[in-house]
């Protein structure tokens, strides 16, 4: 029997893929059948681009609908246990970089709502795995993709 993976989420970004959901299925869906339709109007479909870009589109669309509900039916909410003491999952962690003092903020959330340009980083990237348990204070280091590591002091936990 197959292990199904799950995935981490907060309840703000449960919603958030339920709303994807939700437009991919009553408009994105609906958009795409239309393009296939006048697409199919052109005639010849052996040599009708328009019509080859519309299924690659409703292929792309099925796909993302298909990841999105499994995504949420294997959802596991994070709950929030009060508890600030130590970085975990759904926390922000506000750390500075050593020796040069450079400040970073990001929030530790699942695989599935992982947006580094919106400062939330997946538990699983390597930042994330190196500060998960740790406490205000600590020191540790970050493994970085060239091989190096950085060394940070974690300075808050939200």
């Amino acid at each position: 029997m197959e292990i199904q993976k799950e995935y981490p989420m907060t309840q703000e970004g449960y919603n958030k893929l339920e709303e994807e959901l939700e437009y991919l299925k009553t408009v994105k869906r609906p958009e795409v059948v239309e393009k296939i339709k006048v697409a199919r109007s052109f005639g010849d479909l052996s040599e009708n681009s328009e019509y080859d870009a519309a299924k690659d589109e409703q292929g792309f669309v099925e796909q993302e609908i298909t990841k999105i509900e499994m995504m949420l039916r294997h959802a596991n909410i994070i709950s929030d246990n009060g508890s600030k003491s130590e970085v975990q999952l759904g926390r922000t962690v506000k750390f500075v970089e050593i020796p040069d003092g450079d400040e970073e903020t990001y929030m530790i959330v699942g695989s599935a709502e992982a947006d580094p340009f919106e400062g939330k980083i997946s538990n699983e990237s390597p930042i994330a795995k190196s500060l998960l348990g740790k406490q205000v204070n600590d020191e540790i280091n970050v493994p970085l993709p060239n091989g190096n590591e950085m060394r940070v002091k974690i300075i808050e936990i939200s």
